[in-house]
């Protein structure tokens, strides 16, 4: 195994090489995006295959010129450098076209959940100072129920999708603006310089409220760099197999900004479908997958078939496999190389697994601590000087990325927000560190040309991840607050079995003279105020509520007694997938997910 390790290295040495470069920092005035790269395949291979969609495959030559006729027409209605759109569209082909359209202007592309409505969606669309907004036909509901209600005068662009409705008369068709325009290349393209904002990109937004990320095209270029380079390591002969949404940085980072850069193809599905997920990749060759943790599970829980190695997928790319699932989803389905890759769409530091190391996200070149931090306490652990401590050789740690000229920190469009985030004076007076709220510990992957590598631990605070999404447990506190019978809530998340994350456990305390919670009444209350990621999972009623000497609440102890009805004497309730209506927890459902994770 160890000779393995010393020759796998060996022959990444190239590969190491040129990702050392991908990443190397440039002048901010450099002129290049990922958009003016796409121009360059069109025009090197402009009849290989780009883009696979229900159905219709468009070459680098069309995918160039649609985007170009609708480039054109934005600009013809006023769109210009440093413009900001706000698009949400569900992951398909005019969602390609529009982005690089938008790019080609040096315009700035708001990215927008598809899933959000109401005052979520109204947020999203003013936070970021957006006047124009391009929206599909699939969410011509939800733009329609909050566009009378934006701070600012928005213009609507709509593009058609089932075509079962017309363009509603408070909105332009914007296929019928770009019919005719020009499918030149802009000049604008050659004059956007990486320092530019290329993108805003929304955290999850446990109410409802997201922040926007600010990401500049040297970050959009560089992530999908790790991806082409690092991790896929594709080329103009493969094709990438991509259900994630676009809005989100997975799948817009290192699959589409990877086939940007490469002339690889990209086949896009608006949704997962495990049941269909191999005849698809057979019928298309792809041969690269971009994944979630989640999506690896779920592909394990199809029906095995005897020929599920025998597929064209032969590399993947993703965040969150988890150990424990890692090796089955490889042999099982005839993996050769998996890219785990660390990151996050507003940070300033990634992993990735180079070396193809097994149950690790890799390593980085990047400036970076592991720090000891008390998780019982949920803070930081301090010397006597007031400095932050770094974790023993071989230990977990806060990981926390520096944050200097090469490795900038280009935080939200809320300043107060970004500075949440950084963590200064760290070691010394005047330094400056990214928080990623997330523990780290370096693990021995055998002979690695001396990079260390790392897995991920957990996330650790006030932020814990389920159904792929972050949870804020202040955020969902506040809302569980404002029901007539909670006095006050603790939440924190607890591990599931066989599931990816943690799930959200809430304590309550109840109001004085209430001796029961109105379970249906309660459940009705989280159903209409959180998303379906953020509602609790399992019910504490506890008769007070733990704090620490300083008021802080206490979630160590939750935390580990979790749901465990050998430990806890207080109520415990539970929302079922798929229920509306939380109910007593018992030891029989307690079986299930220890089993198969109960459906979770």
């Amino acid at each position: 195994m160890a000779l393995k390790h010393v020759f796998s290295s060996l022959a990444a040495i190239p590969t190491l090489v040129r990702v050392k470069k991908t990443l190397a920092p440039r002048p901010l005035s450099t002129h290049d995006s990922l958009v003016l790269r796409m121009e360059q395949v069109a025009a090197r291979i402009p009849d290989k295959r780009a883009l696979i969609f229900e159905g219709r495959t468009l070459t680098w030559r069309e995918v160039n010129a649609g985007a170009n006729r609708y480039a054109h027409a934005l600009q013809n209605i006023g769109i210009k450098r440093g413009d900001t759109v706000s698009m949400i569209m569900e992951n398909r082909t005019e969602f390609v076209l529009v982005l690089a359209a938008l790019h080609k202007l040096g315009a700035v592309a708001s990215l927008i959940n598809t899933n959000l409505k109401g005052k979520s969606l109204l947020h999203c669309m003013g936070i970021t100072g957006a006047r124009h907004c391009i929206f599909g036909e699939e969410c011509l509901g939800a733009i329609g129920e909050v566009r009378d209600q934006t701070e600012q005068e928005q213009r609507y662009l709509y593009l058609a999708d089932s075509g079962t409705q017309a363009t509603p008369d408070w909105a332009d068709d914007l296929d019928a603006l770009a019919q005719g325009q020009s499918e030149d290349n802009p000049p604008d393209t050659g004059a956007t310089t990486i320092g530019e904002t290329a993108l805003n990109i929304f955290t999850s937004g446990t109410t409802g409220f997201p922040k926007a990320a600010v990401v500049s095209h040297r970050r959009f270029m560089i992530s999908a760099g790790m991806s082409y380079e690092a991790g896929l390591q594709c080329r103009e002969d493969d094709c990438i197999y991509l259900c994630l949404p676009l809005y989100h940085g997975t799948g817009l980072f290192l699959g589409l900004g990877a086939a940007f850069a490469t002339g690889a193809c990209v086949f896009i599905r608006r949704k997962f479908s495990g049941s269909n997920f191999l005849r698809e990749a057979r019928e298309h060759n792809t041969t690269c997958f971009i994944y979630i943790g989640e999506l690896c599970r779920y592909l394990l829980n199809v029906p095995e078939q005897a020929d599920d190695a025998n597929n064209p997928i032969q590399r993947v790319m993703g965040n969150g496999l988890r150990p424990d699932v890692w090796h089955e989803f490889k042999d099982r389905f005839g993996i050769e190389r998996i890219g785990e890759f660390y990151g996050s769409s507003e940070g300033n530091v990634g992993f990735v697994n180079l070396l193809n190391r097994d149950c690790t996200i890799g390593t980085t070149t990047m400036p970076i601590a592991l720090v000891r931090y008390d998780v019982d306490a949920d803070e930081v652990i301090k010397d006597s000087n007031g400095r932050l401590i770094e974790v023993a050789p071989g230990e977990p740690g806060l990981l926390l990325a520096r944050i200097t000229e090469d490795t900038r920190f280009e935080g939200y469009t809320s300043a107060e927000e970004t500075e949440k985030k950084i963590m200064r004076n760290a070691f010394e007076d005047d330094d400056a560190w990214f928080n990623t709220g997330d523990l780290l510990r370096p693990v021995d992957v055998g002979f690695s040309l001396g990079l260390k590598h790392y897995q991920f631990v957990d996330r650790v605070g006030d932020t814990f991840r389920w159904k792929s999404e972050n949870v804020s447990t202040n955020e969902v506190g506040e809302i569980v607050n404002g029901h007539p019978q909670v006095d006050f809530c603790n939440v924190y998340g607890v591990e599931i079995p066989h599931t990816n994350g943690r799930a959200g456990m809430a304590a309550l305390v109840l109001n004085e003279g209430e001796s029961a919670l109105d379970l249906e009444g309660f459940s009705r209350f989280v159903n209409e105020q959180l998303p379906a990621y953020a509602r609790p999972v399992f019910l504490r009623i506890q008769p007070q509520l733990d704090t620490t000497g300083t008021f802080k609440m206490v979630k160590g102890d939750l935390r580990k007694e979790a749901y465990d009805i050998e430990r806890v004497s207080d109520p415990l309730f539970v929302l079922k997938p798929g229920a509306q209506v939380y109910e007593p927890l018992d030891a029989d459902f307690i079986s299930r997910m220890s089993s198969d994770g109960a459906g979770y």
